[in-house]
């Protein structure tokens, strides 16, 4: 072969090493890898599984992603916020620590590299007859626990046509006049459109209401449930319950969101009980741990800053979800196991924000079981440096109860096991690979 050619016939041999991994149809359609990549065949089903839960109408998310037509005009955003991990939402690091959950809607990487190869040829919808059958859901206006024997109802409360996103709570008494076990409890809001999203806490005591929004009470009480869409309530497995005592109250949490028209949200609690005089085996309990050692320090305009909290299980036990609980400026947090050996395990990161409290609940046969003397380590870290989320980045910001303080600490809903029961549950796991980890840092994940 002639010196001259060679460069020109390399570049052939390249370009058609190219067209072997992504080409682009004569009628338009992607191709990655061999594979025709279509809205109706490929992108379709990834979002009806992980999106349209809220998007589409009656829901709080801002478009519809129901057919081709909706999604179409959307494509670049699309794209941009599965790359960043900001949609869907999850939070959860998927290179440390546990990755089985119950509730995880998040993107595998071969539907990111779908999703992004598809919208960068062009978002071709493909042949009719590969579209799915649109997806059934599941009717919000019912009660999917059954026919409670108690619910709750939050007052109204009016979402004006256009106004900035209001959290807040209200305190309602439940009536209970004795000491009740839950079976199976449900969050369900009378405006999916306008509720972004709702937890429920356990009170006792005199609470007043926090319907100013300073998250001033947000922190009293044990949770209960958390309200998502596409969430349909928590049935506790037979011989597991949490415990309502009598004379409690109920919080319900808000987060509000304006949609364009005046709006009355009244939203309940359904909860189905054991029987009278009924103990379940397992008591699951919920309550905020790993509070920080000492108070927040987080100056103006700082970057990452980390605070550490602590507790100590006296009792072998079982983690069974974990939620961050951090303001505007949290940014990441972490939890780990450290073993009576001394040895640490990291059991999950998540990044943080503000405008999604979500519930991490664990697969059973991955959740976290540990002996008696294990400590809970909760590791947090705050940004205060200016971005769109931080109210004002020029002050120095430290620990308390308004939404433009720091907290700091884990939700954690967990049971205690027997010795034997302990023993049980480790022997069962014995053939699951177990990696011992050290803390990762906000932008370090390990």
């Amino acid at each position: 072969m002639p010196k001259l050619l060679r460069p020109i016939a390399l570049l052939a041999m390249c370009a058609a090493a190219l067209a072997a991994v992504a080409t682009v149809t004569v009628d338009g359609q992607t191709q990655t890898n061999g594979t025709t990549v279509t809205f109706t065949k490929d992108i379709a089903p990834i979002l009806q599984r992980s999106c349209q839960n809220c998007h589409r109408p009656g829901q709080m998310a801002p478009m519809s992603l129901l057919t081709y037509q909706d999604v179409r005009p959307w494509v670049r955003s699309i794209k941009q916020r599965v790359l960043s991990r900001e949609m869907p939402p999850w939070g959860i690091d998927p290179h440390v620590g546990i990755q089985s959950f119950k509730n995880d809607p998040s993107l595998r990487q071969d539907e990111v590299d779908k999703i992004v190869a598809w919208v960068d040829a062009g978002a071709p919808m493909g042949r009719a007859a590969d579209m799915p059958k649109p997806r059934e859901f599941d009717d919000s206006a019912k009660w999917h626990i059954g026919k409670p024997d108690l619910i709750v109802t939050s007052p109204p409360h009016t979402v004006p046509p256009e106004a900035s996103d209001w959290w807040g709570s209200y305190v309602v008494p439940t009536g209970l006049t004795e000491d009740r076990y839950i079976k199976a409890i449900e969050s369900k809001p009378g405006k999916t459109a306008v509720v972004h999203h709702l937890l429920t806490y356990a009170v006792e005591g005199d609470e007043d209401a926090d319907s100013n929004g300073d998250d001033s009470n947000a922190e009293a009480g044990e949770f209960l449930n958390e309200f998502a869409v596409g969430k349909n309530g928590d049935v506790f497995p037979e011989g597991a319950g949490r415990l309502l005592k009598a004379g409690s109250k109920i919080r319900f949490d808000f987060h509000y969101h304006a949609v364009g028209q005046e709006t009355v949200d009244q939203s309940q609690l359904g909860i189905v009980f054991y029987p009278k005089g009924y103990a379940p085996k397992h008591v699951e309990y919920s309550k905020q741990l790993g509070q920080p050692t000492e108070p927040l320090d987080i100056p103006g305009g700082s970057g990452f800053v980390r605070s550490d909290g602590y507790q100590r299980f006296n009792r072998a036990g079982k983690i069974t979800a974990f939620q961050p609980h951090m303001h505007t400026r949290g940014k990441r947090q972490c939890i780990e196991l450290i073993y009576p050996d001394n040895k640490t395990e990291q059991i999950s990161c998540v990044d943080f924000t503000f405008n999604w409290h979500i519930v991490h609940v664990y697969a059973d046969d991955a959740a976290p079981i540990y002996p008696p003397g294990t400590v809970l380590h909760v590791i947090s870290w705050h940004d205060n440096s200016a971005n769109k989320i931080n109210p004002d980045p020029r002050n120095w910001v430290g620990s308390g109860n308004r939404t433009i303080d720091e907290m700091g600490f884990a939700w954690i809903s967990w049971y205690d096991l027997t010795e034997d029961e302990y023993k049980a549950e480790l022997d069962a796991r014995k053939g699951s690979k177990k990696t011992l980890t050290t803390t990762a840092s906000p932008g370090q994940p390990q």
